[in-house]
Parts: C-alpha cells; sequence; structure tokens
C-alpha cells in the first residue's frame, strides 16, 4: 500500500545516490494517520529519538496519535539546538553520501520516561540506507547519562525502527548488534 506512494530520484543529493521520496505519504490525510499509527505499532520504548529532517516528520505526530510514544529527542544540526553549559551533546555520523555531525541535548532525553535506571530510547527515521546516522546516534546516546536531581540514568536504544528500508545497502548488518531493527517498507533495489 504504502510502497506505492513512494516517488525516487537516481542522482540526487550527488550521482551515485537513488533518492527515495516519502512526501507523498503526507499528501493525504487518511493515508498518513494510518502510517502514522503503523509506525506507532513499531515503536519499542516511550522515548523516540529522531533525527531531522525527515525523521521529525513522523516522530512528533507520534506523540498524539499513539499511546506508547511519551517523548521525542530530536537530534539536528549543528546551531539549530539552543543549549545551557554541558547539555548539548555531538554526534559524528556517517551518511551515505559523507560524514556529518548532528546534536542532542540531554534535557531533552531527561523529559521522557525512564524505566528503572535506564531511559530507554527507539530511534526512529525515515530511510535506513547505510546505517551511519542510526549507528552513530546510538553510539552517542548510550556512551552518555542523564542527571535528574541526585539520580543517574543511563541511555540505552532499544530497537531501531524506519519507515522504509533499502535492502539492497545492507544498513541493517551495521546496527542489527546493538539493538532490533524494524521497517514498515522494504524496498529491494532503487535502480
Amino acid at each position: 500500500m504504502y510502497e506505492d506512494l513512494l516517488k525516487y530520484y537516481p542522482g540526487f543529493p550527488i550521482e551515485g545516490v537513488n533518492f527515495v521520496d516519502i512526501i507523498p505519504l503526507m499528501q493525504d490525510k487518511e493515508t498518513f494517520k494510518s502510517l502514522i499509527k503503523d509506525l506507532g505499532k513499531l515503536i519499542g520504548s516511550p522515548n523516540v529519538a529522531a533525527p531531522e529532517a525527515r525523521g521529525f516528520l513522523f516522530a512528533a505526530p507520534m506523540l498524539v496519535s499513539c499511546d506508547n510514544v511519551v517523548n521525542v529527542i530530536p537530534m539536528r544540526k549543528k546551531g539549530k539546538l539552543p543549549y545551557t553549559e554541558g547539555d548539548l551533546v555531538g554526534v559524528d555520523i556517517t551518511k551515505e553520501y559523507g560524514k556529518d555531525k548532528i546534536f542532542f541535548r540531554l534535557s531533552d532525553v531527561a523529559a521522557g520516561v525512564p524505566e528503572g535506571d535506564t531511559f530507554n530510547v527507539t530511534f526512529f527515521d525515515d530511510i535506513l540506507a547505510t546505517g551511519g546516522t542510526a549507528k552513530g546516534i546510538a553510539e552517542g546516546l548510550e556512551q552518555h547519562k542523564v542527571i535528574i536531581g541526585e539520580k543517574e540514568y543511563g541511555i540505552k536504544v532499544t530497537d531501531f525502527v524506519f519507515l522504509a528500508e533499502l535492502d539492497d545497502l545492507n544498513g541493517r548488518a551495521l546496527i542489527e548488534d546493538v539493538a532490533p531493527v524494524k521497517s514498515l517498507i522494504h524496498i529491494a533495489g532503487t535502480d
């Protein structure tokens, strides 16, 4: 159903990359509502880490449509998150077309719901390609602690959820040793 709505753009943003356009999934209200609910069923933790920009488009509506999602942790590009001293964390990531850096705030993790001594987090993004973004963010999250009052909490990525997975790029192999990987749509090839 959803697969039929996707569009493909070979050579975008650079030659050799075949861009999967998920925007058509947001061009019909009923399709989008159904999609958000289906994605929400895959989310295994109350806290969802979502990188900009397309991860935001789907994670934010889950807050109002899916009872199991209570907090979205925005992962942003440099200069996009205001912060206080010691709150901002930078994470190196490797995308299919180069290296980058993304940032999150420990206070955004702390705004969520801990389970015991840990903030369990689902990483959510629109497309699983090579897995570099997901792996970098998961490692970055798990290297930090959140302090609330006198108590220290760990951060654990419990699962990875994607709207679509480009199976030919085998990004799953890079991250499945960290946590289970779930994808709503599987795309065998984009050539």
